[in-house]
Parts: structure tokens; C-alpha cells; sequence
């Protein structure tokens, strides 16, 4: 008997959301989640990789995975940050826009914003105890519209020779969801060589 069986559901909750777990399940699957946590953070501790780093000379051989890389910063006008700045504010206050019945049917739940339809319908004719809806007001800046939250413009990328017309310094690179494994491994090796940030890199890829 773990300790975690005497706890509730909330408190369970708690736990997971301060380790940054994800919360959805019942509770035995949140008793679980929270043991193999607890099993997998005391693998490895400090002062063995202290020791391990410590016996590295400059000869030796660096795995490059173990080398932390610097991602890439745009280059962006004091304007241009603000509005960044107050477009992450304006996200904070904005509510989570949640489908008409989504919470009768799980299916709706996992799906994006959809405006309400039907003669009948509460949620469209506003009335009370309904989730808001997403509208106009809701807007966000114009300047940084479409832009990524570290400020860089997407551009979708299928092969590698889509990596030449890409400015490193304003836009940034994100390849499709169709192209390989193969594919997808040297278009990261171009992006690397042209110094170009991947926005959806894979890892081991």
C-alpha cells in the first residue's frame, strides 16, 4: 500500500500539476503516474555525472546529444518586443474556449473551438453559466500577428533545398508533417549548417 492511496483526487491533482504531470485519468492512474515518477527521479544523482564530467579530458570524445545548443534568437526591433511582450500578457488573461457540449461528450473535448449552431442554442444566445465564445475582441496585435512566440516567422519546409530561401534572422523553419524520417534528418543538418532554428525537431533525428 502506497502512500498515495489515503490521498483524494485533488490532492493527487496537486501533486501531479507541481511536478508538471499530466492530470487527466482516474485515480489509480494518477496513483501510478505519481509512483513511476518517483521511480525514475532518484536513477541519477548529481555527483556521480560531477564525477563523470570531472574525468573527461580534452582529448576525449563529447556525445554531441550531451551537448546543449544554444537555440536561435531572431533579431527583432524594440516594437517588435513589446508588442511580443503584450500579445503573452493578452494570452494569459484569455479564457479557454471550449466547444458547445464538450463537456457531454469526450470526443468534444479534445477537439479546437467551434461556433455554436441550432435554433435551441444556449451557448449562442448568451445566455448565463455558458463558457464565453471567442470573439473579435479577443483579437491580438496585428504587428505580430502569426508570428512565434520567440518571434520568428514560420515557414514550412518539405525538403532541404526549401532551407536556402530562409532568412535565420526573422524566420525560422518547420518541417511538415508527411516527410520522413530520412528526409526530416537531413533537413536538420542543412538547418544546423545554415544556422536556420527548427521549430518541431525531433529528437534522435
Amino acid at each position: 500500500m502506497s502512500e498515495y492511496e489515503d490521498l483524494t483526487v485533488a490532492e493527487l491533482k496537486d501533486i501531479l500539476r507541481e511536478r508538471s504531470l499530466p492530470l487527466s485519468g482516474k485515480k489509480i492512474d494518477l496513483i501510478g503516474r505519481l509512483l513511476e515518477d518517483d521511480s525514475t527521479s532518484g536513477d541519477v544523482e548529481d555527483e556521480e555525472f560531477d564525477d563523470d564530467f570531472d574525468d573527461l579530458d580534452d582529448d576525449d570524445d563529447w556525445d554531441e546529444e550531451k551537448i546543449h545548443v544554444a537555440r536561435q534568437k531572431p533579431k527583432l526591433d524594440d516594437a517588435t518586443k513589446e508588442a511580443l511582450a503584450f500579445r503573452k500578457a493578452q494570452l494569459k488573461k484569455q479564457p479557454a474556449f471550449k466547444r458547445q457540449e464538450w463537456f457531454r461528450y469526450r470526443r468534444l473535448a479534445r477537439t479546437g473551438w467551434r461556433k455554436p449552431k441550432g435554433n435551441d442554442s444556449s451557448m449562442r444566445k448568451n445566455r448565463k453559466y455558458r463558457p464565453p465564445m471567442a470573439r473579435i475582441g479577443f483579437g491580438k496585435l496585428a504587428s505580430v500577428r502569426g508570428l512565434h512566440p520567440s518571434g520568428f516567422r514560420e515557414v514550412m519546409v518539405h525538403r532541404p533545398d526549401d532551407l536556402d530561401d530562409i532568412d535565420p534572422n526573422t524566420e525560422a523553419a518547420r518541417v511538415g508533417a508527411r516527410v520522413g524520417g530520412r528526409k526530416r534528418a537531413v533537413i536538420h543538418e542543412r538547418a544546423d549548417e545554415l544556422g536556420i532554428r527548427v521549430l518541431n525537431r525531433r529528437r534522435g533525428v
